[in-house]
């Protein structure tokens, strides 16, 4: 009797005493979250490059890629997130003499505290490989483009620095016009065209009446039409030079529009993720922890084992 009284107090007082937390089964279960995650989201980028094609009509489509991402994101987190919460309850101490309740409750919190850790050190893993991968096919897929545009660029760039010289060339211009414009060189004349375009387009995008005047007799010193053919000339190459820098305004402003709702969502999606993480950690913490407890310890005739805690 008294044999058995000995054998409950310290019990009882060593688990009042021991703190509830188990640091070293929280950080071996995050460690196995965010190795896992690490893993598993470059194996997600690797998918998802080789499904990706810079080909029109090939390869997976952006809303495809950007459902197949989301559903790989939870996916990612629900499994990593379970391993390391079962570790986490599956390696921490056992709680002698405890409520049921406090141990469920000790095993969740434990479940959840690997999950923050392993969010923390993933994220913190992402940012830095991840983003080297990442950016390095972003490299490769924007060379490519890059390859087609250097033409256009080029020349964009040879003729403003060619025609615009400073901020006050269309005034500089103006003050040497005539009604009967002189013979210049094709430079000198596109570069004189090109700004009035600027300025105009820039503005209102009207031809104030002296300039689609002066165009016009640029036009008809060039290509012997008359005044009446180049202001036509005139009227419909500015009409398709608005028109095509209306059709760039649109494009950049659905672009932008398309770019924060794709943000917007990605980050909801990614937040309903993390929510999935940290509940199937925090659940496979306390299946880690009833496995635990219901260790039964052999005793044999030599020897009485002592309880690994």
């Amino acid at each position: 009797m008294n044999r058995s009284s000995d054998t409950y107090l310290p019990a009882v007082d060593e688990s009042s005493s021991r703190s509830g937390v188990s640091w070293g089964a929280i950080f071996a279960g995050a460690a196995a979250a965010a190795a896992l995650s690490l893993i598993l989201i470059l194996l997600g980028f690797g998918l998802g490059f080789s499904a990706v094609s810079p080909w029109a009509n090939h390869g997976i489509s952006a809303k495809g890629l950007g459902i197949s991402t989301i559903v790989w994101l939870a996916l990612t987190q629900i499994f990593a997130s379970g391993l390391g919460g079962y570790i986490a309850g599956r390696l921490r101490v056992k709680w002698a003499n405890m409520h049921g309740d406090e141990v469920y409750f000790r095993d969740t919190a434990h479940g959840f505290l690997a999950w923050a850790v392993a969010t923390l050190v993933t994220a913190t893993l992402v940012v830095g490989s991840v983003s080297s991968i990442v950016s390095g096919g972003v490299q490769a897929g924007a060379s490519v483009a890059s390859g087609a545009a250097s033409v256009a660029t080029q020349a964009a760039g040879s003729a403003a620095s060619k025609t615009s010289g400073d901020d006050y060339g269309y005034f500089v211009d103006s003050l040497f016009r005539d009604d009967r414009p002189v013979a210049v060189s094709d430079d000198a004349a596109r570069g004189t065209v090109t700004r009035i375009f600027v300025r105009t387009l820039g503005n209102d995008g009207q031809l104030a009446p002296e300039d689609r005047s002066y165009l016009a007799q640029l036009v008809a010193q060039r290509t012997n039409l008359t005044q009446a053919d180049a202001e036509r000339r005139v009227d419909e190459v500015f009409a398709k030079t608005r028109a095509a820098v209306d059709e760039a305004k649109l494009a950049a402003k659905q672009a932008a529009d398309t770019a924060t709702k794709v943000a917007a969502w990605t980050s909801l999606w990614m937040f309903v993720a993390l929510l999935c993480g940290a509940f199937f950690a925090s659940l496979a913490a306390t299946f880690g922890g009833r496995r635990r407890d219901a260790v039964v310890y052999l005793e044999t005739d030599a020897y009485l084992t002592t309880p690994v805690r």
